[in-house]
């Protein structure tokens, strides 16, 4: 194990991620480096093949990423990704996610706002184990970094067009090129949509889809060799509408006990819709369709200016993010005397600015260096508002409660990171992020109740703030074996900071904030490839601890779920990840990547406000983690002419036992699934180059689910993929 913790670069459909005189290269420190040269744990896609395997969002990509997971939901603000098995679950603003996303150098605030389409990307980098030194401080699991595409040469226009079975639909328009000498831009749109595959008995209706609309665009000025100034702006649109209660069982599994708790109103109100709960459900029956429109926008200024033989960077950035919910809280149609009716409307606002400067250094001398400041700052503004209806005595009784809350959050640190190059081959690394936030949250809630009925507490109202300045950390050692291997070891210190548990029903006992989450991580990495690139490969091993993780804790009040941010207590990720890539003959390539990662509760620290009912659950993985997984795909160019050729691509991804919940209850359990997926594309290398694509997704029509969890009022309930039957389709790409 003394070698561990690869840079890890997979490709897909025999297309590497970049490439740069057939290198992969990244940026994953803020300089563009061969991927061998990168002493951190990366899995590197390129965008284009992303796309032509209709692979659009993260959560399509966590299925072919070992290290990736994705926690599906009712909207993206009910998302979030997990890296290595760590991840933040939770609706409040006022807490940061373990997994960064950034997308071309600005820092994504809130989770939800990750799960955005990868429209027109270069690619995408997913950075493992603790990056705050670089990254900020919200990274102390991993970062996944999204790269733009760059204005092309020579004028050039772009069009993409989707269908596939099942009513969906994507279709892409691009262009890019120079204006005169020093200028270059480069504008996508995109049109989307699918309409669903589960039906609502009581509407009629298919759900579980998407309508989605945006556009990206970039113009680049280039008046001298050493200057370079970028403005960037992108916007999506998405509605959709997901429903809560596709449901698994009417009954719940108790832990540890295994006791069965059946639910015979549930029952009873499904076997009347003719709704058949199991695992491969597509039936729901709410009163009303689901309606969540998501607005995802902002715009970067990027000026990077030559001083000497180094380099100035600055990034100043704006985004913004509306998230508009309509839900059905108890996911079922009649009232009844055991079952309430609900109503949710919900209303996220959430603007951001960030400010970074920085100062690269060249690279070949005793010491290479980045180093910079970071100014980061966001407002975030809920609205929730929940109605419910009861039964008393025969009589329907309804209840109301609103809530307004907001968050404010300041950051500001001071970052650097370098190289000291004992030999050319031999070389230290030591870097660290000076870091202090100010936070600060008010809540007001207004009930109709006075003592609380289910799923309203009664009217209540607080403030806080509270501020904290902590650091990252990261050190080790590299040395060149040759110049085609490489070897390395390092130590890391994560940091994610102060939080509040600010939500629909929050208490009293919310207002203290949550003390930061920190790790330590300790990896070594092997990485290496032939000299003609004909083999690739790369191995790791890592072990990194957590304190104060911050997860949600689920309780119930007045008989309803509720769920709350805690300091859940100290965990750890442990395992070894590797990968490889062969290309034996011309025009065919093989590669798989595989992750065993041991995720789970090292000590479990039941909150006071549970009044000691939690379960000993020391030892048990983490959500989201499964022991095992692994992907493998292979491609096989057969040539027809001299230009032209058929492309034969087949990919496997397999995944392990995976327990949703962090309470351990046996009926939030997905069972161990592979999917299959395969494709043929005749393509074209003339002129400026073509591609039709005829894909086939699951094939062995493997049903499963990205998130399975207790429902609202009762019952279990699970989301349903877009993969979670078998389905083909086309893509076609003409570039003129």
């Amino acid at each position: 194990m003394a070698a561990l913790a690869p840079a890890h670069a997979q490709e897909t459909n025999g297309t590497p991620a970049a490439q740069d005189n057939g290198e992969i290269v990244v940026t994953a420190r803020f300089r563009t480096e061969s991927l061998t040269d990168v002493p951190i744990a990366i899995t590197a896609l390129k965008g284009d093949t992303l796309a032509a395997q209709n692979l659009n969002t993260l959560q399509d990509i966590a299925q072919t990423v070992p290290t990736l997971d994705f926690r599906a939901g009712s909207s993206n603000k009910d998302r979030s990704t997990f890296i290595r098995g760590i991840g933040t679950i939770t609706t409040s603003p006022g807490v940061e996610p373990s997994v960064a996303t950034v997308i071309d150098g600005v820092v994504l605030a809130r989770p939800g706002q990750s799960t955005l389409d990868l429209l027109d990307i270069e690619r995408v980098e997913i950075l493992r184990g603790p990056q705050g030194t670089l990254f900020g401080k919200n990274a102390s699991a991993g970062v996944i970094n999204i790269v733009s595409k760059e204005p092309a040469r020579q004028l050039g226009f772009n069009a993409q067009l989707g269908i596939y079975e099942g009513g969906e639909y994507r279709v892409r328009l691009g262009a890019s090129g120079p204006i005169g000498d020093d200028w270059g831009f480069a504008v996508t749109g995109l049109l989307g949509g699918f309409k669903g595959n589960v039906r609502n008995v009581t509407t009629g209706d298919w759900v579980n889809g998407y309508d989605r609309q945006g556009g990206r665009a970039k113009l680049v000025y280039r008046p001298a060799d050493n200057l370079k100034f970028t403005l960037a702006g992108d916007y999506v649109f998405t509605y959709e509408n997901v429903p809560t209660g596709v449901f698994v069982s009417t009954s719940r599994v108790a832990y540890p006990s295994g006791t069965v708790t059946p639910n015979a109103d549930l029952a009873a109100i499904l076997a009347a819709s003719g709704i058949v709960p199991g695992a491969n459900n597509t039936r729901v029956a709410p009163s009303f369709d689901a309606d969540v429109r998501d607005k995802n926008y902002g715009g970067s200024f990027t000026a990077e200016i030559g001083i000497g033989d180094h380099t100035l960077t600055s990034i100043t950035a704006y985004r913004g993010w509306k998230n508009r919910q309509h839900q059905d809280w108890d996911s079922v149609g009649p009232l009844t005397a055991a079952t309430a009716r609900g109503e949710d409307i919900g209303k996220v606002d959430s603007d951001q600015f960030s400010q970074e400067l920085r100062l690269t250094s060249p690279k070949g001398k005793l010491i290479d260096y980045v180093v910079g400041l970071y100014y980061f700052h966001t407002v975030a503004r809920e609205r929730y508002q929940r109605g419910v209806t009861r039964l008393v005595a025969g009589t329907p009784v309804f209840d109301l409660g609103v809530a307004n809350y907001r968050t404010d959050l300041d950051n500001y640190s001071v970052f650097g990171e370098a190289n000291i190059n004992f030999t050319p081959r031999f070389r230290a690394i030591l870097g660290g992020r000076l870091i202090h936030d100010d936070l600060a949250y008010e809540h007001a809630r207004v009930a109709t109740t006075a003592t609380g009925v289910a799923g309203i507490r009664p009217s209540y109202s607080s403030s806080g703030d509270t501020n904290r300045t902590d650091f990252s950390l990261r050190a080790g050692l590299q040395y060149d074996l040759s110049d085609r291997l490489n070897l390395y070891a390092t130590y890391s210190r994560g940091y994610k900071g102060p939080a509040y548990n600010v939500f629909f029903n929050m208490q009293a006992f919310d207002v203290n904030p949550l003390a930061p989450e920190t790790s330590n991580s300790f990896e070594a990495g092997l990485k290496g490839s032939s000299g003609n690139g004909a083999v690739t490969y790369s191995l790791a091993a890592y072990l990194t601890k957590f304190q104060g993780f911050q997860a949600n804790f689920q309780d119930t009040y007045l008989g309803t779920l509720v769920t709350r941010l805690i300091n859940a207590g100290d965990v750890s990720s442990r395992g070894v990840e590797g990968d490889i890539t062969l290309r034996p003959v011309q025009n065919l390539r093989l590669s798989g990547a595989f992750a065993y990662n041991d995720a789970h509760i090292d000590q479990f620290l039941c909150p006071a406000s549970a009044g000691g009912a939690c379960a000993n659950v020391d030892g048990q993985p983490l959500p989201f983690a499964p022991k095992w997984k692994f992907h493998v795909d292979g491609s096989y160019r057969v040539p027809v002419t001299d230009t032209l050729g058929i492309d034969l691509q087949s990919d496997f991804s397999w995944k392990d036992d995976t327990q949703y919940s962090i309470t351990q209850t046996p009926d939030t359990v997905q069972p161990a699934y592979g999917i299959w997926n395969a494709s043929i594309g005749l393509v074209s290398d003339a002129g400026k180059g073509w591609e039709i694509r005829a894909l086939i997704k699951n094939i062995a029509n493997q049903h499963y689910s990205p998130a399975i969890g207790y429902g609202a009022v009762a019952g279990v309930s699970r989301f349903v993929p877009r993969d979670n039957s078998r389905y083909v389709g086309i893509n076609a790409n003409l570039n003129f």
